[in-house]
């Protein structure tokens, strides 16, 4: 469950909460909640600050337990750091690190103060929605497959956020988010013993049946055979779990417009295949449907959000495993669109079972654009690290879109040449393309591959295998790119 979140103008004193939550900047420079709060505690704060043990740095925090004359049980004081830097990013970690110190907290419910600050450029429907999602972010827990626990402390389940006025969409955007965001990381988290191909198909078809807005159409290995997916299959042909394609539909008006399509590659596990990965670190492979959970996620969100527009989601669905029936390299593969594909590289299956995907998207629904999120290639996270998600269209109108998309709600991108220059990397004496280009410009040659499958498209590529999970033993599911995606689509619902 996502949290519960409420709007309180009360003054700072006087809100009867387990704990309240202010902001200050280096050099002791209190925000106005934090003078009022230390008005009222005659002076708490300030002895603080002048015995050195509240700086306001970016990311210091302290709880001050009972305080006279304040209603609440607790403060908690965060610092804000440099007032004359301070920007949005800055402005959202102080909420992750303070809701990350609220968590700690044994407390079922707090209250934040910390919208109040100036954030440069940014209103206060977005530093609501901003703080709602931060806080949500960090009291997520995974417990699927987990024992539970006898002497579990309290986890908090509502946040108040401080503000006088706001507009209503704020805190409705920030719950209809944070359940896509949760969605998508639950997804992503689960290990691939349960979420298989068909478990994916499973979560679709319930939310087709949860929402009078959506239909669900699945189609399986003995369909996409008869249609020509022949990328696809070969793929899954490896698994004990049969591949799947998940198409959802949103209905969001009753006018007869093309959807927007969101594509998100669903290889629920990933050996390698034939070209097997190395042990170390293979266990991480169940997050390489990070581009399934992620467009699911956002589909989520839109439908609760009930955006004004008509929306698709598709998933294709597949586990790529070594079987003595698994596809091999060398061998040419005929896609859906009739183009054949050398197979040099087993392990650059996504773009296998993509390519087909955005192939049957766009000859059955004719959408206004498609943008497609996978976790494509290592190359990705060499070139931008765990910070940025690779965007790349030959569409300057859409890439823009989706940049300011993701600056706006901080799940940015960074758009990487998408040249017909790079087309020669993929050039196969046996086939129409082969399936790798090579080590130079991996990331691109990946996205030059599948832009030969939507040439009549207006299409854009996100390759999140940088930003859609943390990595190491105790890494789990960012829930990126729900944010930007929904972004995109709440910014074309308002041009509607």
């Amino acid at each position: 469950m996502t949290l519960q979140f409420s709007l309180t103008p009360a003054a700072p004193e006087s809100i009867a909460t387990a704990c309240i939550v202010a902001g200050v900047y280096e050099g002791g420079v209190f925000t106005s909640a934090a003078a009022r709060l230390d008005t009222a505690s005659q002076g708490a704060l300030k002895q603080l600050v002048e015995a050195g043990d509240l700086t306001g740095q970016l990311g210091q925090s302290l709880v001050l337990f009972k305080p006279q004359g304040i209603a609440a049980e607790r403060i908690l004081v965060v610092g804000l750091g440099a007032q004359k830097s301070f920007d949005a990013q800055s402005y959202y970690k102080v909420n992750l690190d303070a809701a990350r110190a609220v968590d700690k907290l044994p407390v079922s419910e707090a209250t934040t103060l910390l919208p109040e600050v100036d954030v440069p450029a940014h209103d206060i429907a977005w530093k609501l929605r901003t703080a709602a999602l931060a806080f949500d972010h960090a009291s997520y827990r995974y417990t699927t497959t987990l024992k539970p626990r006898s002497s579990q402390k309290p986890q908090l389940a509502s946040l108040q956020l401080g503000a006088n006025e706001a507009p209503a969409e704020a805190l409705q955007q920030a719950s209809a988010l944070a359940s896509g965001i949760r969605f998508a990381r639950e997804l992503a988290n689960l290990p691939p013993n349960i979420c298989n191909p068909q478990y994916l198909a499973d979560q679709a078809a319930a939310l087709a049946d949860e929402y009078d807005t959506v239909s669900c159409r699945i189609l399986d290995h003995v369909e996409m055979e008869q249609l020509g997916f022949g990328s696809l299959l070969a793929v899954g042909r490896g698994s004990a779990n049969p591949p799947k394609l998940i198409a959802l539909e949103y209905r969001g008006t009753d006018h007869d417009t093309r959807p927007y399509a969101l594509v998100g590659k669903g290889i629920t596990f990933d050996t390698g295949g034939i070209s097997l990965k190395p042990g170390a670190g293979m266990d991480e492979m169940k997050f390489d449907m990070g581009g399934a959970a992620g467009v699911l996620g956002s589909f989520l969100a839109t439908v609760k959000l009930g955006l004004p527009i008509n929306l698709v989601c598709v998933v294709p669905a597949v586990e790529n495993m070594p079987d003595g029936n698994a596809y091999r390299p060398g061998d040419v593969l005929t896609s859906l669109s009739g183009i054949t594909i050398e197979v040099l590289n087993t392990d650059a299956e996504g773009r296998l079972i993509l390519c087909d995907a955005l192939t049957w998207t766009g000859q059955t629904y004719q959408p206004k654009a498609i943008v497609d999120a996978a976790t494509l290639t290592g190359a990705c996270v060499v070139a931008l690290g765990k910070h940025a998600s690779g965007l790349l269209s030959k569409h300057d109108d859409l890439a823009n879109e989706l940049l300011d998309a993701g600056q706006h709600s901080l799940d940015r991108a960074w758009r990487l040449p998408l040249w017909d220059d790079y087309q020669n990397q993929l050039e196969s004496v046996f086939a129409d393309v082969a399936n790798i280009g090579g080590k130079a410009g991996g990331t691109i040659t990946a996205a030059c591959f599948l832009a030969r499958f939507t040439e009549n498209q207006r299409w854009a590529h996100l390759d999140i295998a940088g930003t859609a999970w943390d990595e190491g033993r105790k890494g789990s599911s960012t829930g990126r790119p729900v944010t930007l995606l929904t972004q995109w689509l709440i910014d074309r619902a308002q041009e509607a």
